[in-house]
């Protein structure tokens, strides 16, 4: 319960958050105009916490909340198109408790896995900068710090797989990143006892492209669940 309430203190900080400028007055943005198809919703406009299960062998660490979909709905990979196509993939690889991921109150729970970003705020065109990241960075420090148990991380794209290098790089564990190219299943032992799997990011513009597929993104889940151990 310690490990929980300290996740819990975590993502309360995460959601207050007002380091970055840009991305506070975008969120805010886009939570009063609104798109036409959620006129009745009371966007969420504000950063995302993280999500999941405290316990997690596996972490899903993706780029940044979707402006129409975590923006609004205050969850990750929630409510667009991105959310659509991974969490009826979490379901059939056994992490989640059903295949629809529509709001924070639609009873969605993950078993064995935390979803969380490199980016906590949806920046505009889906682009982040550098200092942006960087801001971001500790908080993500102190999610794995807080998830003892964790064993493999899926990075969901390339930014987020540049992230956990870049991590590595700054707890002083990795001195090059060379060996490690961005491939779709690439598998990588960091130093210590992390693996890293990566994937292409479940856009629309990858999914409906069929550059990623559901087969695809099963099979690294399912991957990740066996090299956890879970």
């Amino acid at each position: 319960m310690a490990a929980t309430s300290t996740l819990a203190s975590l993502n309360r900080r995460i959601v207050e958050c007002e380091l970055c400028p840009r991305l506070r007055e975008h969120c805010a943005e886009v939570a009063r105009v609104r798109r036409r198809a959620y006129t009745e919703w009371e966007y969420w406009g504000r950063p995302v916490p993280s999500f999941g299960d405290p316990k997690a062998r596996v972490m899903a660490l993706g780029l940044a909340p979707g402006a129409h979909g975590s923006n609004r709905t205050g969850r990750p990979f929630t409510g667009d198109g991105s959310g659509d196509f991974l969490y009826p993939v979490l379901h059939a690889a056994g992490f989640a408790s059903q295949p629809a991921a529509t709001s924070r109150d639609d009873g969605m729970k993950l078993n064995g896995l935390w979803i969380t970003s490199v980016a906590r705020c949806a920046p505009p065109g889906n682009k982040p900068t550098p200092v942006e990241l960087r801001n971001c960075a500790p908080w993500l420090d102190e999610e794995f710090r807080l998830l003892p148990n964790l064993r493999v991380v899926v990075c969901l794209g390339r930014i987020a797989f540049d992230d956990l290098l870049a991590r590595e790089r700054r707890m002083g564990r990795l001195k090059t990143r060379s060996e490690f190219a961005f491939m779709h299943g690439a598998e990588y032992r960091l130093p210590g006892e992390l693996i890293a799997i990566a994937s292409f990011h479940p856009s629309l513009q990858n999914t409906n492209t069929g550059r990623l597929t559901r087969q695809m993104l099963l099979k690294v889940f399912k991957r990740a669940r066996k090299l956890a151990g879970s």
